[in-house]
């Protein structure tokens, strides 16, 4: 088995950043984005990009 590319690494760790080290970033109720709160859509917004993100590392990977 190979080991992944330095991409398909990258790609699958935006996500992880994203979410864990951006909470000064989105920790705030105010602001509504949609109707929701900012830490809401925040979420919700990389919970809906990190499929895209990955599908992306897989079309890498499956190349290679």
């Amino acid at each position: 088995m190979r080991k992944p590319s330095i991409v398909s690494l990258v790609l699958a760790f935006i996500p992880f950043c994203g979410l864990c080290f951006s909470v000064p970033i989105w920790d705030r109720l105010n602001p509504h984005v949609l109707g929701l709160p900012f830490n809401m859509f925040w979420i919700l917004a990389w919970v809906s990009a990190t499929p895209v993100l990955m599908s992306i590392a897989f079309r890498i990977e499956k190349r290679r």
